[in-house]
């Protein structure tokens, strides 16, 4: 076999191959054989089909189906000894047939990029710190508190935390516009779940008032009819009412399974630190990338980057028929997603090259440490540790995290690190964007 590769672009590859037509012709011959043992012709018993007729009816889709199994081995083989490694599939293109009838085809495929690591010499990564502190304890409370809520009718004029029944036509210009309409919708004044400065104008309302509510849409509205401009809302006030609170005392604690407040207290740090920990973990992991991607800019293959292109759209797909939103003829551009896959890509190579530097291996404990730390927040942790080791290919994830982690802790150890004072509200709040 004679293989020759030459350079098309940073990593692009153009491999001729030559294979020898004995090689093709051996195992056509052969499979020929094999078939006139047991293929039914008329006119013939079975295995008594003379060679001839056998390859005159089958001879030249036997030999294309070995000329494209020859092509494929014979690529994989060049592969091999030119120590090549290929990202993504490669393009075949068949040479016609020289004067020596030898098998040659061309294939175009790109490589994967050598990767070296920056130094990271001087390098720093940002890691936030914040501790649980009484008054975050306390806030956590008033939100249980407050998911406990009770609403009380009142004939008062309405205030901040109110809560409104409302029933609303809206209009451009004086023309009503779709979704504009709403009877019986109730919103809490204060929560900022309407548009900017509907719920402010509903300030000091009564039941029974009938108003005229101004507001401009916003330019980033998620709908682009409407973004940006002036609408008038016909609003009537069905009813407002006040909200009750439960007292914070031991039937509150009660009513969570634990018996005492210090006791709900004390569980509530526990989990809140959990969190903490976790936003913290996650904060420093994301720092470690973000430094990792922008110090080791690669040359990236088309092929790598479109897959994860297509998986990201995929992934979107699957998320919008998840809450309902149909799909058909829904028509995604790829080039919404071409940063992020690119960042996703160049991320996973150099995880692999600091993996295979430095010898990295995720061990049988550490994978059980991970699968039972996520199946510690589902209601049955045994039933999702069963599940994750019922199939490797779950395994497999999980590995695939413990990696990244070992990775992020190796990176860790080569920079320092920028401590950044926060609390914990201020990195629960950042850890939801």
């Amino acid at each position: 076999m004679q293989v020759s590769v030459e350079a098309t672009g940073a990593l692009e590859r153009k491999m001729t191959v030559a294979v020898p037509v004995e090689r093709v012709d051996l195992e056509v011959q052969k499979r020929l054989q094999s078939l006139s043992r047991t293929v039914k012709l008329p006119g013939f018993r079975p295995g008594k089909v003379p060679a001839k007729v056998v390859a005159s009816k089958y001879g030249p889709k036997v030999r294309q189906e070995v000329m494209d199994e020859v092509t494929r081995s014979s690529f994989y083989e060049a592969l091999s000894a030119e120590k090549l490694q290929p990202a993504g599939m490669p393009v075949f293109e068949p040479i016609p047939t020289a004067e020596s009838g030898n098998l040659e085809f061309i294939a175009t495929f790109e490589v994967f990029p050598e990767v070296t690591l920056a130094s990271f010499e001087g390098v720093s990564v940002e890691k936030p710190t914040a501790e649980i502190s009484a008054a975050d304890i306390d806030g956590m409370i008033d939100k249980m508190r407050r998911q406990r809520v009770e609403w009380q009718a009142v004939e008062r004029a309405a205030q901040a935390e109110d809560q409104l029944v409302v029933d609303f036509v809206g209009s451009i210009d004086g023309e009503k516009f779709e979704g504009g309409e709403g009877n019986n919708v109730t919103l809490v004044l204060g929560s900022g779940t309407f548009i900017p400065g509907f719920e402010d104008q509903l300030l000091g309302t009564s039941a029974g008032d009938e108003i005229v509510v101004n507001v401009t849409f916003p330019e980033g509205y998620q709908s682009t009819e409407l973004a940006g401009k002036a609408a008038q809302f016909a609003v009537t006030v069905q009813s407002v009412s006040e909200p009750k609170l439960p007292e914070i005392d031991e039937d509150f604690a009660k009513n969570f399974g634990i018996d005492s407040l210090d006791d709900l207290r004390g569980e509530l740090s526990k989990s809140m630190q959990y969190e903490l920990d976790q936003a913290i973990k996650g904060k420093t992991k994301q720092a470690v990338m973000d430094m990792l991607f922008e110090k080791n800019p690669l040359d990236l293959p088309k092929s790598l980057v479109d897959d994860e292109i297509e998986a990201l759209m995929n992934q979107m797909k699957t998320n919008l028929s998840n809450q309902g939103v149909p799909i058909e003829g829904l028509d995604l551009s790829g080039d919404m997603y071409e940063d992020q896959a690119r960042r996703r890509v160049t991320l996973s190579l150099l995880i692999s090259e600091i993996v295979k530097a430095n010898e990295l291996k995720a061990s049988p404990d550490k994978i059980r440490e991970t699968v039972e730390s996520v199946a510690s927040t589902y209601d049955t942790p045994d039933e999702v540790v069963k599940w994750y080791y019922a199939e490797r290919e779950r395994l497999r994830q999980i590995e695939s995290v413990v990696l990244e982690e070992m990775v992020v802790d190796w990176v860790l150890g080569q920079v320092q690190f920028d401590e950044q004072a926060t609390t914990f509200e201020a990195l629960m709040e950042r850890s939801k964007q």
